[in-house]
């Protein structure tokens, strides 16, 4: 995994987080951190949370390291 990849992992989190803090207590901790939904300070963290999940969409067609591997001799 690359350094973007993580990078964008790591703010897909946050953004899962936030998204769940909203769900479950009506409580927006981006908003609360950086001035509410409409500063542009939030607005940016937003769109960056956004964009790190689009890159991650591509973790989903990438195969995996395990299952790409052709399996050792003695599991044959």
């Amino acid at each position: 995994m690359s350094a973007i990849q993580r990078i964008a992992l790591v703010l897909t989190i946050i953004g899962a987080i936030n998204w769940g803090l909203i769900g479950f207590f009506q409580f927006d901790l981006v908003a609360a951190i950086f001035g509410g939904q409409g500063s542009a300070l939030s607005r940016i963290i937003y769109g960056l949370v956004g964009i790190a999940g689009l890159i991650n969409l591509g973790l989903l067609f990438k195969p995996s390291e395990e299952v790409a591997r052709e399996p050792r001799p003695e599991a044959r």
